[in-house]
């Protein structure tokens, strides 16, 4: 069984740069697909593991696929979605930071 290359949001580079402008350390888990989120980011000492979805689509678009849902559910720690940097930045506790 062939894997299909991780599919990558559109916005996700925009946030990695402002998280990392920010002295955040961040690691695509994109690659790892099979539902897994896309970033893991750390900052101020706490890890957050983030599923990135564009917030400029449609929200049926945005919805998480069954994959991402099973891992969300099944995970026994953190997981978070956004669909932006402001979204991320307020999770993180960077709003002021980030302003």
């Amino acid at each position: 069984m062939r894997r299909r290359a991780a599919k990558v949001d559109a916005n996700q580079s925009e946030v990695v740069a402002k998280l990392r402008a920010l002295g955040a350390t961040v690691q695509s888990l994109a690659p790892l697909g099979r539902g897994c989120p896309d970033l893991l980011i750390g900052y101020r000492g706490t890890n957050w593991v983030v599923e990135l979805k564009d917030g400029r689509l449609m929200p049926s678009a945005r919805k998480l696929t069954p994959d991402e849902a099973a891992w969300a559910d099944a995970w026994r720690g953190q997981v978070a979605t956004a669909g932006s940097w402001e979204e991320i930045a307020a999770l993180i506790g960077a709003r002021k930071e980030a302003a």
